[in-house]
């Protein structure tokens, strides 16, 4: 061979290795735009008390996901991206099975687009910065190169030099001339598989998601006889997710597990923090940094996205029915052992909006048997802490969780709603807020105090052993009340004038007030050794 031909020889043979490799490492991109079947399981805000109501625009709870799919595989390599999941989805948990091969790569850093992502995937693009005079109004604008992502502060280059957004005092703000074409409004998740051949798998993809929650609502109404109450509760879903997922099967689950939601990067949607450089001008950045950020410029590779910061735009909230104990559906939620936690199964296909609530009948008890109780607590620390003034008696409704008594299943925690039936229509009595409660366990629901039922104490004569008091009870409602001292007696000063039980630590006495009545019930403190 010809020397002056061999540099066409190279050509041509880098040319094919290029070409070769190039085909070696094509990828087909896969869309796959909605799940077949899904199932939601909603588990409750930990840090979230029995009563505090929903946080629409910032739920706390989570819920784990599951989607299955039908997704067309070709020879080779190519990119799946699942589209439709959650937009709160932590990348992390995803699980994906059902690829024939397996998969080479999960996709972490899926973008959704949202202000953090648009700016994290504009880095070394010229963007326009609008800039608006607080002494005139008046609005410039000039080009300008991003050059660090959405993480910390943002320092963009302009004509006049470096420069970190939002720092010079002036109200600005970033104009694109277009988005870019790896972002998607739809949140996403890729993974990157090899198939031998082609192929039509059912592929499942399971991942936890932020922005649910889940509570239990009560209505409790109560019959004449105040030793009945028909027991009705809602089983409340919220959602302030930006995706829906229709037919979905869904379930709740309750008790405490050790669950910490990982913090979520601006990459990921994430929400973008902006840090002025503290006490510096642009001008001060050390060149060394100046040459990082130069170095940081080069395009980044496209990759499927997910993620974003929740902007709710409309909720659509359906309150609980407190005028009837009628469900107004015949789907009732199916409980299910868990281990230490209890699966509550809706039976049907539901549909978990976005940005919504959703209310299944969650169980109806008739007639389980109930006690309503005035309860005062008195505690006796040291001698002088039994008088108080007259003041209103917490009402109690006291159960217990066993079938005898026309419960015995797992009530899970959530609002009360305590109703009468009145002349013509319910009363509410009270609301109130109740703990989980296991089977056999008591149930002790508190509601607010009575101002026709009063407990006053006076205090009497006082004498070298002790003081002696009266604890009077007045009932101005036109029936009889039971009700109930408790005394925390720590220290064992406490003597009765009649006969009392111990329950939890406590001493009781209990009574019946009469209607329009009143009872005097005399008690003394000793007194200690180290009192005058």
């Amino acid at each position: 061979m010809r020397a002056e031909s061999m540099p066409c020889v190279r050509l041509f043979l880098s040319a094919l290795l290029a070409l070769s490799a190039s085909s070696a490492f094509a990828q087909t991109i896969v869309a796959s735009p909605r799940p077949d079947r899904v199932a939601v399981t909603v588990y409750r805000d930990p840090n979230r008390g029995a009563g505090d109501a929903f946080d629409l625009g910032w739920l706390n709870g989570f819920a784990l996901i599951s989607e299955t799919r039908q997704v067309a595989l070709p020879a080779g390599e190519a990119v799946i991206r699942f589209e439709g999941v959650a937009g709160g989805i932590i990348p992390q948990s995803a699980i994906v099975t059902g690829f024939p091969d397996g998969i080479v790569e999960r996709n972490r850093d899926a973008y959704l687009l949202s202000p953090a992502t648009l700016l994290d995937r504009s880095l070394g693009r010229r963007v326009h910065l609008r800039r608006t005079s607080h002494a005139t109004g008046a609005v410039t604008e000039e080009e300008a190169v991003i050059m660090t992502g959405a993480d910390g502060a943002v320092v963009l280059r302009t004509a006049a030099g470096y420069e970190a957004l939002r720092c010079t005092g002036l109200p600005e703000t970033i104009r694109y001339d277009g988005v870019p074409a790896e972002l998607t409004p739809t949140p996403t998740l890729s993974v990157r598989a090899r198939n031998a051949q082609p192929v039509t798998a059912t592929v499942t993809l399971s991942y936890l998601a932020t922005g649910f929650d889940w509570q239990a609502n009560y209505i409790a109404q109560l019959a004449p006889d105040g030793r009945h109450a028909d027991l009705f509760a809602w089983l409340t879903l919220a959602s302030t997710d930006e995706t829906s997922f229709p037919d979905a099967q869904t379930q709740a689950v309750a008790g405490n597990i050790n669950y910490t939601e990982p913090q979520r990067q601006p990459r990921e949607g994430g929400p973008l923090n902006l840090d002025c450089w503290p006490s510096a001008t642009t001008s001060d950045i050390p060149l060394e940094e100046l040459a990082r950020m130069n170095r940081m410029v080069a395009p980044a590779p496209m990759v499927a996205q997910f993620g974003s910061s929740i902007v709710v735009t409309g909720t659509r909230v359906r309150r609980p029915n407190l005028e009837s104990t009628s469900p107004i559906t015949t789907i009732t939620a199916e409980q299910e052992a868990l281990g230490d936690l209890k699966l509550y199964r809706i039976p049907v296909p539901v549909t978990v909006a976005a940005n919504g609530q959703k209310q299944i009948a969650l169980l109806t008890q008739p007639r389980v048997r109930v006690e309503m109780v005035y309860r005062q607590r008195l505690y006796l620390a040291s001698w002088e802490d039994a008088e108080r003034e007259p003041e209103g008696v917490p009402l109690y409704l006291v159960t217990r969780n066993r079938e005898a008594d026309g419960l015995g299943l797992p009530l899970p925690a959530g609002t009360v709603a305590l109703f009468a039936q009145g002349p013509d229509r319910p009363i509410l009595l009270g609301e109130a807020t109740m703990a989980d409660r296991a089977v056999e366990e008591d149930v002790e629901v508190e509601f607010q105090a009575s101002p026709l039922v009063r407990a006053e104490v006076r205090g009497l004569k006082a004498s070298n052993r002790g003081r002696d008091y009266e604890l009077i009870v007045t009932n101005a409602r036109d029936r009889p009340v039971r009700f109930e001292a408790e005394f925390q007696d720590e220290l064992r000063r406490f003597r009765p004038s009649r006969r009392v039980f111990e329950r939890d630590g406590m001493r009781i006495w209990a009574a019946t007030i009469p209607a329009n009545g009143r009872t005097v019930f005399r008690f003394r403190v000793l007194r200690g050794p180290d009192q005058d």
